[in-house]
């Protein structure tokens, strides 16, 4: 979720970690290989990591992403990631706002697949929750010349539409990114949960909400090598949610904080 910006052909998921079976029921075509459902108490650490810094993502965010509960816990079956309007000081940053950012990085990474979140999200200026992916090494060079894939985002000043993006091409700043909203047609994101998915196979992706095809994407570049890269390696999970940042922009009075990222699940699933 670089602002600087986030595919699918049948192909042999490629999975570093398989953290147990995946419980969720598989669509046609699809095997489950990893799932989180949270239906415990805490975060299973065996499958996420919780990052912890104020650097501002590289957008200029104005949060400080913190591992407590009061920011990263599950409760009622969810994931919840609440960002909060409050000073907070580590490291010689200071912020203030607090949230959360996890992570599969070093626990679960895929080349290839089928991936579902069924996520409630946020609303309010400057709220900006995300859901993407990030290359577990950076083959083809640094971002965004190894790839970034959004599976969702959005922008808590447009509660009713949601991002795909593709960032890729060479390093920062000659990086590009394409891709495109998509607007429901009644209520907004945060009214009810909704099912966001990605399907990546080899040379194609598939962006789906509520099982409709939004966008597809078949064509990016990289300076490191030849299509498909650098879309062609392991990526890994991040959920986040930020607080300002160069493309929302700052809350402003009418933001009501806190806000939750609330997910019911994740899963992955590869081609029969």
């Amino acid at each position: 979720m670089l602002i600087a910006r986030k595919i699918a052909v049948p192909g042999v998921l490629l999975s570093l970690f398989l953290a147990g079976p995946a419980s969720a029921q598989a669509p046609a075509g699809w095997k489950p290989v990893w799932a989180d459902e949270f239906n415990g108490n805490e975060l299973d650490f065996n499958k996420w990591s919780v990052e912890e810094n104020g650097n501002g993502g590289g957008n200029n965010e104005l949060q400080y992403y913190v591992d407590r509960p009061e920011n990263v816990r599950v409760e009622g079956g969810n994931l919840v990631i609440e960002a909060r309007k409050e000073p907070y000081a580590a490291g010689g940053i200071a912020k203030d706002y607090t949230s959360g950012r996890i992570r599969t990085k070093r626990h679960a990474s895929w080349t290839y697949g089928r991936y579902e979140i069924r996520a409630k999200l946020p609303t309010g200026r400057g709220i900006w929750p995300a859901l993407w992916m990030l290359p577990e090494n950076d083959k083809y060079g640094g971002w965004a010349a190894s790839g970034e894939i959004d599976i969702m985002e959005l922008l808590g000043q447009e509660p009713d539409t949601v991002y795909g993006t593709l960032h890729y091409g060479a390093s920062w700043p000659k990086n590009v990114h394409t891709g495109a909203p998509w607007k429901l047609e009644k209520g907004t994101f945060a009214d009810d949960f909704h099912v966001f998915a990605l399907e990546w196979e080899k040379g194609v992706m598939r962006w789906y909400v509520d099982g409709k095809l939004v966008q597809t994407q078949d064509q990016w570049s990289t300076t490191g090598a030849a299509f498909p890269a650098p879309f062609d390696q392991p990526f890994f999970f991040v959920i986040n949610l930020a607080v300002g940042g160069g493309w929302p922009g700052p809350p402003d009075a009418s933001t009501v904080f806190p806000q939750k990222l609330l997910v019911d699940y994740v899963r992955v699933f590869e081609r029969k």
